[in-house]
């Protein structure tokens, strides 16, 4: 039989006391740190003019049933697709990770966002509903990805901090590219910092590395626009292909979602 003493440390493992909830942990630490490195980035390094660097260069630009650019088009449905099996993944979950709901909810809005926009890249302000999307699934996943490796409070302000710095940098890129150049590459920074550090105790165990890999392969077939759509005798280019594995990123954590028993037939 437990004593007082033990039955009152048992509870204090499960529900922490107030004073012990307002200390940070190591950890957590150095996220501020990290978090302010990058905040100074985005507010002090120099602007880089938006005007200067949309430069539509998309090769394939073939349509298809009447949809301009079909193929950097309709591949965003992957986006759709795999932020509903996400979404539905979840509903079965009571354990989801932090940020969960919204990196899938970010995934169907870059589906619209990043349609609209190649359906006449041209138009440079199109690029805003593009990044918006991308912003609120990025928030998303540094969400996951901060609750999984140092704590649930510092995932959810993590979620939130990178939401409003997210979507304040797709519309500031307007005109200075700077702050969403820091979001983007500075968050995934610390994502791989992040993907470096054990799990917590407790966390369900989603698999940073995957999702990073998935990242940085669209980041290249990004970056092989022409050579790959030369290279397969012009059946796909490196930007369709690009969001097709930028929409697999989502399957690391959707894997780590998966059921993990069946509930009783009913009689």
């Amino acid at each position: 039989m437990l004593s007082a003493n033990d039955s009152a440390q048992a509870t204090d493992a499960i529900l922490p006391s107030p004073s012990s909830r307002l200390l940070l942990t190591a950890r957590e630490k150095c996220l501020i740190g990290a978090l302010f490195v990058l905040a100074l980035a985005a507010l002090l390094a120099p602007a880089l003019p938006a005007a200067g660097w949309h430069i539509p260069h998309f090769v394939d630009t073939r349509a298809w049933l009447g949809v301009p650019n079909a193929g950097d088009v309709l591949s965003n449905l992957a986006f759709l697709a795999m932020g509903v099996w996400g979404s539905e993944r979840l509903r079965a979950r009571t354990d989801a990770p932090v940020g969960a709901s919204w990196f899938f909810v970010g995934l169907i809005l870059t589906c619209l966002g990043s349609g609209f926009y190649h359906l006449d890249p041209d138009v440079p302000q199109r690029l805003v509903a593009d990044r918006l999307g991308m912003a609120v699934a990025f928030a998303g996943f540094l969400g996951i990805a901060t609750g999984e490796r140092i704590s649930v409070r510092a995932g959810e302000a993590v979620l939130v901090l990178m939401m409003v710095a997210g979507l304040l940098a797709a519309w500031v890129a307007r005109e200075n590219l700077t702050p969403w150049v820091v979001v983007q590459f500075g968050g995934m920074a610390l994502a791989v910092g992040l993907a470096l550090t054990r799990p917590r105790p407790g966390a369900l165990g989603v698999p940073l590395g995957g999702v990073i890999s998935f990242y940085v392969l669209a980041k290249l077939f990004e970056l092989g626009d022409a050579t790959i759509f030369e290279a397969t005798g012009h059946i796909v280019s490196g930007h369709t292909l690009k969001h097709l594995a930028a929409a697999l990123a989502a399957w690391p954590v959707i894997r780590a979602l998966r059921p993990t028993g069946f509930a009783p037939s009913p009689h």
